[in-house]
């Protein structure tokens, strides 16, 4: 998780300099990937194999129930951007992942359910602040979320 905060703050760093609002949409639609990849790779070295992970009851209903939130929010990216309503992407973004943290983590400690709320709830208060404010929105909400709670979780829990 700290690697994830890590790698949006430095998208939000470099999203500043980014004209283009398609290529801004481009660039955190690429940090997801990655932060995808990033997540099963830590998840296989926790499990030990791909192949443990793919049979692991927990790691299954864990994404069955990241899986719906997530596509949601592709589905609405795609269309706030078809309809220029780019302001409204860091708040949906951040929102929808909270709640794919929040059902998805209920097969984790409790810490886990607890961050999406944090982001469920920045999300929804992102909605109100200005346009120009995204990448800052992004950085503390994908960045700092991630990396505070990722610092608990391996105080607490060994990672």
């Amino acid at each position: 998780m700290v690697m994830l905060g890590f790698t949006a703050l430095a998208v939000a760093f470099y999203a500043r300099s980014i004209h283009s609002q398609m290529a801004w949409v481009l660039l955190w639609l690429g940090e997801a990937l990655l932060a995808g990849v990033i997540s099963l790779i830590g998840m296989v070295k926790k499990t030990g194999s791909l192949e443990k992970l793919a049979t692991s009851i927990p790691a299954r209903k864990c994404a069955l129930s990241l899986v719906p939130p997530l596509a949601a929010g592709a589905v609405l990216t795609v269309i706030l951007v078809d309809q220029h309503l780019f302001q409204a992407l860091p708040g949906m973004w951040l929102m929808l992942y909270g709640v794919a943290v929040i059902t998805g983590g209920a097969f984790s400690v409790r810490a886990v359910p607890v961050m999406g709320i944090c982001f469920a709830i920045f999300g929804t208060a992102a909605f109100g602040v200005p346009a120009s404010w995204a990448n800052s929105v992004m950085a503390i909400g994908f960045g700092g979320i991630h990396i505070l709670f990722g610092l608990l979780i391996a105080r607490r829990h060994g990672g």
